[in-house]
């Protein structure tokens, strides 16, 4: 419990100097977000009137204790340019990124687990290389040309196999399954694919430590074979590893889909983030920078959590505390 709420204390002080960061950041870009606004042949009195109207003629300190207040509320303010509320276009946008970022995530772990798996238990010395060489090359495709890639082949009218929707998400939604998720289908497999590489060669790594430790050759003692002792024993001592892995990479993904959403033309976090930082939409890109930190900060807490839960050696190392305390 005490590993705990330290782990939340640090998790609430690192949301609020991300709140400042954020904050800090925004407010020392150069331009007038209320001249932009305004155009550029207004007069003055507009712009001032203009800035009076968004609030910004007050000192910085009120600003940002009147946004972390709304905050408080789940309240990210309204957009400059379309009036709209931020938390509104966050969820809306969140609900296409996430499922994505999900979707490819499992894309990756059905590539990258049995891929690792069985580089480890290879034993000719040309299997070993041509699994290596399989990550490497997986791992160095960047995702905009491994999706252009998908597009050329599975897009519909344009590829040679056109049996997927290669541009757009359906205007209701995910009211819409059946078209929503065949959307992401392609998008999915262009992050899918790199990530699985790369969960190929974490996989690789954890199970190679384990692979010719003394419980494999325990649990062989005992019957297994060596592939059964690998797969049953050392993937679950590697197993806090690999969510730490697993974990890490589904927060990074988030950053590594805003290529793949403007190539597939998906509105999600990432094309809106490019959009209203274009548009210098000052209050949604505050909303949407922090939401994404704050959505860091949350996995890599779970992470940590898991971490602990699932290692036997740092549970010992609690029961130990406790009996010497």
């Amino acid at each position: 419990m005490r590993f705990v709420l330290r782990r939340l204390l640090l998790f609430v002080v690192a949301l609020l100097a991300i709140s400042v960061a954020v904050f800090a950041m925004l407010r020392v870009l150069p331009g007038d977000v209320a001249a932009v606004m305004a155009g550029v042949n207004s007069p003055p009195e507009r712009v001032a009137q203009l800035r009076a109207e968004l609030g910004f003629d007050r000192p910085l300190a009120v600003q940002y204790l009147d946004w972390c207040a709304n905050l408080l509320h789940g309240d990210l303010g309204a957009s400059m340019l379309t009036g709209r509320s931020v938390s509104e276009q966050v969820g809306v946008r969140a609900s296409i990124t996430f499922p994505l970022i999900t979707f490819g995530l499992l894309v990756a772990l059905v590539i990258g687990i049995p891929l690792g798996c069985a580089a480890t238990l290879a034993r000719g010395h040309r299997t070993r290389a041509a699994y290596r060489l399989v990550s490497i090359v997986g791992g160095a495709i960047p995702a905009l040309w491994s999706g252009m890639l998908l597009i050329l082949l599975f897009g519909r009218g344009v590829g040679l196999i056109g049996v997927l929707p290669s541009q757009g998400f359906p205007a209701a939604g995910w009211g819409a399954p059946g078209r929503a998720l065949t959307s992401l289908i392609l998008p999915a497999l262009s992050v899918g694919i790199i990530v699985g590489a790369s969960l190929m060669r974490y996989t690789r790594s954890a199970l190679g430590e384990f692979a010719s430790s003394g419980y494999i050759e325990t649990a062989m003692s005992c019957g297994m074979t060596r592939t059964q002792a690998v797969l049953r024993v050392g993937l679950r001592l590697a197993m806090p590893q690999m969510v730490s892995v697993v974990g890490l990479t589904f927060a990074e993904m988030i950053t590594g889909v805003m290529v793949i959403e403007n190539l597939f033309a998906l509105p999600g976090l990432g094309t809106g983030l490019v959009t209203d930082v274009g548009n210098r939409d000052l209050i949604a890109v505050q909303g949407e920078l922090f939401m994404l930190a704050a959505f860091f900060l949350l996995i890599g807490l779970l992470v940590d959590l898991a971490h602990r839960a699932l290692d036997p050696r740092l549970k010992a190392s609690i029961s130990g505390n406790e009996v010497s305390a």
